[in-house]
């Protein structure tokens, strides 16, 4: 039986590269086309980094601090509001909240219906953590993004969003 693909069975119509390539006669993921390998390649090398010299300067890590900054955007919200918009679990969510609680970097108000639920919000002293790290993550986002044109930022920008739009849909 013949193993060779459809090119459409791997390249997506419009696209110009194809996400997969022929090993053995098969096709397989091409990790210098396929927009996932990417994603993760990179997320995972920023998430180390940060948490790392989060680690050694805050003695925070890297969901703590995505906590500390949702907080700083949108305060006085459930934890369950932090899970929906930045995509964290509510396990590690649940810890990162007692983390930081426990370090005193923030408030709280539980709900008079259900005393498990909380409201949560930085401190004075969450919101100098925050703005700490913040100087920190902006530093290293500006060598992330170093040697690339402005132009071509926001259209990679533009693509992120609509690719953020899209995810919702591969999740169900």
């Amino acid at each position: 039986m013949d193993r060779e693909q459809n090119p459409q069975e791997t390249c997506p119509e419009g696209r110009l590269s194809s996400p997969t390539k022929q090993q053995d006669g098969r096709p397989v993921v091409d990790p210098s086309t396929y927009i996932p390998y990417f994603f993760a390649a990179i997320n995972n090398a920023l998430s180390r980094g940060a948490s790392r010299i989060y680690l050694e300067k805050f003695n925070i890590g890297i969901v703590e601090w995505r906590v500390v900054s949702m907080l700083a955007i949108e305060p006085r919200i459930p934890a369950q509001r932090i899970c929906e918009v930045i995509s964290l679990d509510k396990a590690a969510t649940s810890r990162a909240l007692r983390q930081l609680q426990q370090n005193d970097y923030l408030g709280f108000k539980s709900s008079e219906r259900d005393p498990r639920r909380k409201i949560w919000w930085l401190n004075d002293r969450g919101y100098e953590l925050h703005d700490n790290i913040l100087r920190v993550a902006l530093g290293r986002e500006q060598n992330l993004i170093r040697g690339i044109d402005p132009e071509n930022l926001e259209v990679f920008l533009n693509v992120m969003r609509k690719m953020r739009d899209n995810v919702v849909d591969l999740e169900n």
